[in-house]
């Protein structure tokens, strides 16, 4: 069985009523990335920053898969189909999608300050004074500017062994994520679909699906069944 690995960015949720990461002047949900995005952040004001992202752990909770997440789950039923994803939200999971990698952590998580390997759950919000079991303040499980991405060894791996990569919503420019597309092996098809194709200066030769994600997924799948 073929397998496709797809990397996704904020565009794919964007048509789910979800913010992208950075809109047209430089703020997310109105905050600077920096004020709410750092660890640093974090320690100078907890209550600003587990309040943003209570506020998002809310929309995504109201938002629903679009069809860009779900075509992208019916893959499935032809081909091994990873996702890498930089969004923290859970829409490819709840549009069906088996394996999905998130790079960038997970709003519906959580872990403790002084124990980042524990993981726990977290539908509700996340208040001051909220403690994990070694006793320190929990924060959500995003990994934040200036912190690893732990999870790039296997995206890595992955696209070390796709035999397409297709990218859908990204505009290339956080990286390490913007990296991965120099891991996959020459000569691997590669599909961009984003309303606004990213500056790309590598020598390939690209499959570009200049539109919105959940009209160039419909594309794609068209195109993978000829």
């Amino acid at each position: 069985m073929k397998h496709i690995v797809v990397l996704t960015g904020a565009g794919i949720s964007a048509e789910s009523g979800l913010k992208t990461f950075r809109d047209d002047d430089g703020l997310w949900m109105g905050y600077r990335v920096e004020d709410v995005a750092t660890l640093e952040a974090f320690y100078k004001d907890p209550a600003m920053v587990l309040d943003f992202y209570n506020m998002r752990r809310r929309d995504v909770s109201n938002a629903l898969p679009n069809a860009a997440h779900l075509g992208l789950a019916l893959l499935e039923k032809e081909y091994k189909v990873s996702i890498i994803t930089q969004n923290v939200d859970d829409l490819h999971e709840r549009a069906g999608s088996s394996r999905v990698l998130h790079l960038h952590g997970e709003i519906f998580k959580m872990h403790s300050i002084g124990n980042p390997g524990t993981v726990l759950e977290i539908k509700d919000d996340i208040n001051p004074g909220d403690k994990g079991d070694d006793g320190t303040q929990l924060r959500p499980h995003i990994v934040w500017f200036g912190e690893a991405v732990p999870m790039m060894e296997q995206a890595i791996l992955l696209l070390a062994q796709c035999d397409y990569f297709v990218i859908v919503g990204t505009s290339l420019q956080v990286y390490p994520a913007a990296s991965l597309l120099s891991f996959i092996e020459p000569g691997t098809p590669v599909f961009i679909i984003d309303k606004k194709i990213p500056d790309i200066t590598h020598d390939r030769s690209f499959t570009i699906i200049e539109k919105v994600a959940t009209e160039g997924v419909a594309d794609l799948l068209a195109i993978l069944k000829k």
